[in-house]
């Protein structure tokens, strides 16, 4: 076990270890014990960052999104779903994930119709204002879903996300694919090329239950013949569509934090000490070493960490229990 002056937790580590290490103690007849303290070598405090997701939202704006939703159309739910100024989605976690915006339809000979905002961080006013300028459906336009999945998927490519940032595509969408020759079969390997590219498709099907929907999830979560199949999520109100968002991206917000430059001994968990947002955090209730390069919050303390806008983590570990 080496001695490391400098680590981080994504960020660069607050202070540098001491002189001398602690030997692990090893029992002949058992494992590893874990690290013994040595009281000259200080503590290595980190200030964690947790993953930041890259998430692409894939919005139908067909002609049958102008139809009544419990008294709102339902792309004026969906809207409410996504931007509300006090309980949108995009609203609550723009500063945790890269988030962007695609609107499709078809339009005259234009197929598919694409309006967009690239993905950024703090994006919530650009989609917003992208959403409430198309604030409702092109009557007559038709559902061009693979199309659509495809022109997504090229723009990861052509602008990939941060370094460390997973991508994912959420689509919503209240109908079957048409339009630009689309079919349930095209969009099927749109979902499928999707996710082979590492874009992994979430899939919220808007007052519709067609079986086309459960293939759609299968084939963007990778799901193979006789495998379990993919959630996928079912809007009958605007209520459900709040919910349907917040678990999707919620579930897409990250609470591992990931150790760069060394690794932690996993028998060290148990001696670290985690603070959320000043608070002290609890081995094993509030937060486990997965490996010895991922902290994970869990429980009370990953919702916290995922609804505080600008949360402070602080974490830190016996010197002698960080390896090279």
């Amino acid at each position: 076990m080496t001695r490391s002056c400098f680590l981080s937790l994504v960020l660069a580590a607050l202070s540098a270890c001491g002189s001398k290490n602690t030997a692990a103690s090893v029992d002949a007849n058992g494992p590893e014990t874990g690290p013994e303290p040595d009281a000259t070598c200080p503590a290595i405090h980190f200030m964690p960052t947790s993953v930041t997701p890259s998430i692409g939202l894939l919005l139908d704006r067909s002609g049958s999104m102008a139809l009544n939703f419990g008294g709102v159309t339902r792309y004026q739910a969906m809207a409410s779903a996504l931007v509300d100024p006090n309980t949108g989605v995009v609203k609550q976690f723009e500063a945790k994930a890269y988030f962007g915006a695609t609107l499709y339809t078809t339009s005259g000979d234009t197929c598919p119709r694409l309006r967009e905002v690239e993905r950024s961080l703090n994006n919530y006013t650009a989609i917003a204002n992208l959403i409430n300028a198309n604030s409702t459906p092109d009557p007559g336009g038709l559902t061009p879903t693979s199309s659509s999945i495809r022109a997504m998927v090229a723009a990861f490519a052509a602008n990939p996300p941060p370094a460390g940032s997973p991508p994912l595509i959420v689509l919503a969408t209240d109908g079957l694919p048409n339009g630009c020759g689309d079919s349930t079969q095209a969009s099927v390997a749109a979902a499928a090329a999707s996710y082979a590219a590492g874009i992994p498709l979430f899939v919220l099907a808007i007052n519709e239950t067609s079986e086309h929907f459960q293939d759609l999830a299968n084939a963007g979560a990778g799901v193979q013949p006789g495998q379990p199949n993919a959630p996928y999520f079912i809007g009958n109100n605007p209520q459900d569509l709040v919910t349907a968002f917040n678990s999707i991206i919620g579930g897409a917000i990250s609470c591992d934090l990931t150790i760069t430059g060394g690794t932690v001994d996993t028998a060290a968990g148990a001696l670290g000490t985690v603070v959320l947002n000043g608070q002290p955090l609890v081995y094993g209730v509030d937060w486990i070493l997965v490996d010895g390069t991922t902290i994970q919050l869990t429980g009370a303390a990953c919702t916290e960490l995922k609804s505080t806008p600008t949360p402070t983590v602080d974490a830190s570990f016996p010197c002698g229990s960080v390896l090279l």
